[in-house]
């Protein structure tokens, strides 16, 4: 059964980062047999200074496969690890959804988190009336803002982009479209029109593991209509496209994928 777990204010102004949080809780929850994660997202909500968030105020979502009698169980650890690894200072909000109790209630709080400055007391009746856990588990407790907006933005499928799938974060060199479907769980392979590619049409992902390493940027597949949808546009050289050399495509940039 599908259930999506969503964290937010595990760092402070130096250190930590609920992202990579999310990524190592998902390897332990995985290991103890308590969920297997399908994916993690990142959900960007609303920038104000009336707002004390750390960095970019975004929130993570874990959209795991689990039985319902292990969800006490799955809810027990991920607050003792959240509790253990989080942040000195941080705010920390933990909520874990059943799918199908993610009201239009729930998502349209997550709608509103983008918008404007909402509130503990807001997210506690809105969770409550969609019989969802919701807890602060540190500081303030107003990570509990976050972490329901990143479940109600998750399920609309029109929010965020993927953080972590299984084979995100080995991709090295170049790949056909059709390798990287059997590669990765991704929906679609897109370029910024909205036009599918073709099954040969070759992606480059990284030049190589250095070149990785040095730049940091990883694929980012996006949410859109509740399809992990990769972005790409047309790959190009010093001098001509880079299809001389067999690279049609490249990922979209970092300014576009930040629009999601």
């Amino acid at each position: 059964m599908l259930y999506l777990i969503g964290i937010d204010d595990t760092d402070n102004a130096t250190t930590g980062a609920t992202g990579h949080l999310a990524r190592d809780l998902r390897k332990q929850i995985g290991d103890r047999n308590l969920a297997r994660t399908i994916s993690i997202s990142r959900h960007q909500l609303f920038l104000s200074p009336e707002i004390p968030y750390t960095s970019h105020n975004s929130s993570a979502c874990m959209m795991v496969d689990t039985q319902p009698e292990s969800v006490n169980l799955l809810i027990d650890y991920c607050r003792e690890y959240l509790c253990k690894y989080s942040q000195p200072g941080s705010d920390v909000g933990l909520c874990v959804a059943q799918w199908e109790r993610v009201s239009s209630a729930v998502q349209a709080f997550g709608k509103q988190a983008k918008e404007t400055v909402l509130t503990q007391a807001q997210g506690i009746s809105i969770a409550s009336q969609a019989g969802i856990f919701l807890e602060g588990l540190t500081g303030t407790q107003d990570g509990i803002i976050g972490a329901l907006a990143g479940v109600g933005l998750r399920k609309t499928g029109n929010d965020g982009r993927i953080i972590w799938i299984p084979g995100l974060y080995e991709l090295y060199g170049t790949y056909t479209v059709s390798q990287l479907y059997q590669m990765l769980s991704i929906d679609r392979i897109q370029d910024l029109a909205g036009d599918l590619l073709s099954s040969d049409a070759r992606i480059q992902i990284q030049l190589s593991k250095e070149t990785k390493m040095k730049t940091g940027r990883w694929p980012r597949p996006v949410l859109i209509d509740g399809q992990a949808v990769m972005l790409v546009v047309k790959a190009f050289s010093e001098k001509d496209a880079i299809g001389k050399n067999n690279n049609e495509y490249e990922l979209a940039p970092k300014d576009i994928i930040r629009q999601y």
